[in-house]
């Protein structure tokens, strides 16, 4: 018979992945649950624990009262075994929050660039800065995963451009890396926002959907299969160059060296905060920002209805390009403009896009709180320390 040295290796690891998984999805488990719950024997849970213990990944939290005999001792996913940063870079803000390996926020930070434009001191401070809040020394990271607006190409790691963030270009992603020295994940923020959704939000165990962020632009993240779809550059999603009737074409979309793309022509030029803000302004509402405008025409009722109808013609017909040829079924509606309309502007959508396409789609507005960039920055870092942890 041949002998295969390396399989009870392989066993323990996998079963020690399966505990541990199980640990992090489920909260604390007494090693018969876990038992139970993965399949394992007694004495294979118990030294899967024990290996886990030697670990410093899983301890002793409590005790759970059985029905005969001694309490069962509860274990538990040591939180401080390992922590991420997870960042949301913009124009106007750099917001940094750190997690511990449950996921637990310990610390968040908001900090304005001040005029500083080098992607990586504006990084650099803002991790730093988040790390001393929650007391978490900066080696103790196993993830950092940053949010920009822009295009990142899934080759490179690195932002082939950004019109709001014009220093982020080839070569940040690697000196990101050198000064963080940790791995760096730089990733496209709408992207990101439907990560959140996902896992927390409104497309909550949806395996096919598509987000459309509406802010100062306009966005797309698309996930089929339960998985994000990046296209071979990284532009899939980039939903404001799409071409619709009645709107002229963009000048010129090209990044060349020391020019910046355009932002004119296309759905871009319907569906944005200056956009929306100019409708509003001709609808007679008025506000610092266009999600202002929108929140006042919901709160005017019958006053603002005309208003929240046009941004939602408007909108149709973005999200009913998207759906005639990826058919997702599902539509969440994010950004600042779509969170201000709520539930009256998806209703909307849903009921013009139904005029147009022949199998139309469920249209909904976010449920993530907070910033759903940022959220699903931490949610993605939380994915690579947990594969470093189980590959360990």
């Amino acid at each position: 018979m041949e002998r295969r040295p390396g399989v009870p290796r392989l066993l323990r690891e996998i079963n020690d992945r399966a505990a541990l998984e199980l640990l992090l999805a489920s909260g604390p488990l007494t090693r018969g649950q876990i038992g139970q719950l993965t399949g394992l024997s007694k004495v294979t849970a118990s030294q899967t624990l024990a290996r886990l213990e030697e670990r410093g990944l899983v301890e002793v939290v409590g005790e759970q009262a059985g029905n005969r005999g001694p309490n069962a001792a509860l274990y538990g996913v040591i939180p401080s075994c390992a922590y991420v940063a997870g960042l949301d870079v913009g124009p106007d803000r750099v917001s940094a929050a750190i997690a511990d390996i449950n996921g637990h926020v310990v610390a968040e930070v908001t900090a304005s660039p001040d005029g500083a434009d080098d992607p990586v001191s504006l990084v650099h401070s803002a991790v730093v800065k988040a790390c001393r809040g929650g007391r978490v020394a900066l080696s103790r990271l196993r993830g950092v995963v940053i949010g920009t607006p822009g295009v990142v190409d899934p080759r490179t790691g690195d932002v082939r451009f950004s019109f709001d963030l014009p220093q982020w270009h080839e070569g940040i992603h690697e000196a990101l890396a050198r000064d963080l020295r940790r791995d760096v994940t730089i990733e496209n923020d709408v992207n990101l926002a439907a990560i959140a959704e996902r896992a927390r939000g409104a497309a909550r165990e949806a395996d096919d959907f598509v987000l459309v962020w509406v802010g100062r632009g306009i966005g797309l993240a698309v996930v089929l299969g339960g998985r994000l779809h990046r296209g071979r550059s990284g532009s899939a999603g980039e939903i404001g160059y799409l071409p619709v009737p009645g709107v002229p074409l963009a000048d010129d979309v090209r990044a060349i060296p020391g020019r910046l793309p355009s932002l004119r022509g296309g759905l871009q030029s319907l569906v944005s905060s200056e956009a929306v803000g100019e409708l509003a302004r001709e609808h007679g509402f008025d506000g610092a920002t266009a999600a202002d405008c929108v929140t006042a025409a919901v709160a005017a009722g019958a006053a603002g209805e005309p208003l929240l109808d046009e941004v939602a013609a408007r909108l149709a017909l973005g999200v009913a390009s998207v759906c005639v040829v990826l058919d997702p079924g599902l539509v969440v509606l994010a950004g600042e403009v779509c969170r201000a309309g709520g539930e009256g502007l998806a209703g909307r959508v849903e009921e013009a896009v139904a005029r147009i396409c022949p199998i139309p789609p469920q249209v909904i507005t976010s449920q993530v709180d907070g910033n759903p960039v940022l959220r699903g920055a931490v949610l993605a870092a939380l994915d690579q320390a947990r594969e470093e942890i189980f590959t360990a």
